[in-house]
């Protein structure tokens, strides 16, 4: 069955009132959210894994050539909506099965239990029929 990465940045969706500014119960709300629709989906053995990530000021980007010792900076510093805050992988019957779970993580609550309507973007992992087509120049 396929795979795909549910990705969560930080684009806001429809609160623009960062985490940090919300209040203790909507954080848990947030939180508990996640928790119930993360035992769901491991019972039935569409989770297969997913993390929430700390925040960009611990982010720490790393280069190197295989030879010398890498380089390490912090960073990174592209658009800050554009950063990852965290992701989930899923393994569903179809994409529209994937689409369907982004869905219900898209509708979170946030203040005042609201749904946020944050974009989740949805991609399917690579698997190795996919990479015969690319070496095979399809």
């Amino acid at each position: 069955m396929p795979r795909y990465l549910l990705i969560v940045d930080y684009q806001p969706g429809v609160i623009d009132t960062p985490m940090e500014k919300w209040k203790p119960a909507e954080i848990k709300a947030h939180m508990d959210y996640y928790d119930a629709l993360n035992a769901e989906l491991t019972a039935s053995g569409e989770l297969v894994g997913g993390e929430a990530l700390t925040g960009l000021e611990y982010a720490k980007v790393v280069t190197a050539d295989g030879r010398t010792a890498p380089v390490v900076t912090d960073g990174p510093y592209a658009e800050f909506k554009e950063m990852l805050a965290g992701f989930q992988t899923v393994v569903v019957d179809s994409e529209a099965r994937a689409l369907e779970i982004a869905a219900r993580v898209s509708a979170v609550p946030g203040p005042g239990g609201v749904p946020l309507q944050q974009p989740i973007h949805v991609r399917r992992v690579m698997e190795a029929a996919d990479f015969d087509r690319l070496m095979a120049g399809e």
